[in-house]
């Protein structure tokens, strides 16, 4: 039989356990306001986070994870399925392409800056020099193929024909091409290795960056369109957190800023007017 000084001893005991178990889980959850979770994809976006951002975010006493991703997909995915809280590789036309076909639920911070794609040469030091016949690479994936063909249009190399879609141009949409241009589509990550064998290439921002390119090889930027500046990206329901809103201030900070001064001195980055 078991005594009433028995019972008593196991209720204490049991209480005591409760308290300590409750005190944990409020300690973990107060550590958990500060943790930010990031997810990493190859390129110079979640680079610049790491140099550039992360100090500022840790000296206000946040902790920073980052987990790695092969590509923004997957990235994309954890960000959406919660298992990460934020990303730092995509544009906004990307975001609403993968809410749209994913049923998810992305939301953007704050524009980033960003890494325009250009008109490179290894051959050639001005526009001025194009000729008849000459090649160009230019990126095989659709949306990296839309801003060549305006690449190429903005230098006066071809014309457009009336009415296209600036965001879903195909080489049907060229209206002339009065160089006669060998325009080839391939692989983004083979242009830069290509450059030697081409007169010219339009390599997109990431792929200039992983590959090293030499900035001083490039003779146009694009013009980029909203919907292709980079932005920081969580789920619509972290929006107002508290790290959120730091992640934002951050970004806006005259110590980015200054950080920005001295890694955009050949004017590799566009910077967003965050006055």
């Amino acid at each position: 039989m078991i005594t009433s000084t028995a019972r008593k001893i196991g209720a204490l005991i049991g209480a005591v356990a409760l308290s300590a178990s409750l005190v944990a889980c409020s300690s973990d959850s107060s550590s958990n306001e500060n943790l930010i979770k990031v997810g990493t994809s190859p390129g110079p976006y979640s680079q610049l986070f790491q140099d550039g951002i992360d100090p500022i975010l840790t000296e206000q006493g946040f902790e920073i994870e980052y987990t790695e991703f092969s590509d923004l997909q997957q990235a994309d995915t954890a960000v959406d399925e919660g298992s990460v809280d934020l990303n730092v590789d995509q544009h906004t036309a990307y975001l609403e392409v993968f809410n749209r076909e994913r049923g998810g639920n992305l939301a953007s911070l704050v524009e980033i800056p960003t890494v325009p794609a250009k008109l490179y040469s290894e051959r050639y030091g001005s526009l001025d020099e194009v000729a008849d016949g000459q090649t160009v690479g230019i990126p095989l994936d659709a949306s990296n193929q839309s801003r060549a063909y305006n690449i190429l249009a903005k230098a006066g190399w071809i014309t457009l024909k009336e009415g296209h879609d600036p965001v879903q141009l195909t080489e049907n949409d060229i209206a002339e091409n009065p160089h006669n241009l060998k325009i080839t589509p391939m692989d983004s990550a083979t242009i830069p290795r290509a450059l030697q064998d081409l007169d010219w290439g339009v390599i997109p921002g990431s792929i200039s960056f992983s590959s090293g390119v030499d900035p001083e090889l490039a003779l146009l930027d694009e013009d980029l369109r909203d919907s292709l500046i980079l932005v920081a990206v969580t789920t619509e329901d972290k929006t107002d957190t508290e790290w959120a809103q730091a992640v934002i201030d951050a970004y806006q900070s005259d110590e980015f800023a200054s950080f920005l001064e001295e890694e955009n001195s050949n004017g590799y980055w566009f910077v967003p007017d965050y006055k």
